[in-house]
């Protein structure tokens, strides 16, 4: 029989061993991660520094507003998945996010100043604006403050006004918790657990549990992409306050004579069904799709609102090169 002291240390050697494979395969996925979104993008000198932006695509012009915790790499996902191959994206990352810088006032109608710069840099005089949660303030703003360059707007699970409601991820001490996280940058505690506790994880992004246990494998691997895709978080920190300490107040809607469509879900956990709704009623000949379930990230619902997206900007605004997908 062993001594109990030796078999004490062979196991916290094996623990350590273990927690050194385990960080090496964070540091290995950070770097990776960092290199890829640095090679994926370009940058544009602004007046309060710079706008980081990629394109894709070929096809009527399409400027995607990410949601919280994304960047120029959301923002093409979000633009494949709900545009398909028919249109040409223009990704930016908002104030704060990866390699675009924030201005004293980083506030959505600075930011829709910061997206006309961008057209105007890429001599585009006319763009659909899709803005998608988080992203649908400076949206609506561009919309509001450009009306000549905006030719249709488009609003997916937006953060936007409600009558009594606010935009938000549940209070919960586990939602608290994921929240200190984000807030600190802490890359690999939000990497930890985005492995060990995925469903926590997933009620903070406003999918219900339910969503993701009924996923089918293609839907899971997407969730897990969206869900790891807000790494590194220490590079996107800065936005995701700047979302935070947003207002989000009544904009004069009435106002707004772009062709609208705006999505919703019934589930979405942030509660944004009511805004959706509020928005869409009061801009004049706005249409909404409200879907039953699939949550914020609109789970196992891609294909349907890309088509009606496509329906919707082949009615209102342009005519793409080829087939909707």
């Amino acid at each position: 029989m062993r001594p109990k002291g030796l078999i004490g240390s062979a196991t916290l050697a094996g623990i350590i061993f273990a927690a050194l494979g385990v960080r090496r395969a964070f540091r290995r996925e950070m770097r990776n991660v960092t290199a890829e979104l640095e090679a994926g993008s370009t940058l544009l000198s602004a007046d309060f520094g710079a706008i980081e932006y990629a394109q894709e695509g070929v096809g009527p012009p399409v400027l995607v507003s990410h949601g919280a915790g994304g960047g120029y790499d959301q923002a093409l996902f979000v633009g494949r998945e709900l545009l398909g191959s028919n249109y040409e994206v223009i990704a930016p990352s908002r104030f704060g996010y990866l390699r675009s810088t924030s201005p004293e006032r980083p506030l959505p109608d600075a930011q829709a100043d910061a997206y006309v710069a961008l057209l105007d840099h890429l001599r585009i005089t006319r763009a659909a604006v899709l803005g998608i949660s988080a992203g649908a303030p400076s949206a609506i703003e561009m919309a509001l403050r450009h009306p000549d360059r905006v030719s249709a707007l488009i609003l997916v699970v937006p953060r936007a006004f409600a009558p009594g409601c606010e935009v938000s991820a549940p209070a919960s001490p586990q939602n608290n918790a994921i929240m200190r996280t984000i807030e600190q940058g802490a890359d690999f505690a939000y990497w930890s657990a985005t492995r060990v506790a995925r469903r926590m994880v997933l009620r903070f992004l406003g999918v219900p549990s339910e969503v993701d246990k009924a996923a089918d494998p293609l839907e899971r691997d997407r969730l897990t992409w969206i869900m790891r895709h807000v790494l590194p978080l220490s590079r996107r920190v800065d936005g995701i306050r700047n979302d935070g300490a947003t207002r989000i107040v009544a904009w004069p809607l009435e106002r707004v004579d772009t062709p609208t469509f705006v999505v919703s879900a019934e589930d979405d956990l942030f509660g944004t069904l009511p805004a959706a709704r509020f928005t869409a009623g009061h801009i004049a000949g706005a249409e909404l799709m409200v879907v039953a379930s699939g949550g914020h990230l609109l789970a196992g619902r891609s294909e349907d609102i890309r088509a009606r997206i496509a329906d919707f900007l082949h009615r209102s605004v342009v005519v793409p090169r080829k087939a909707a997908a």
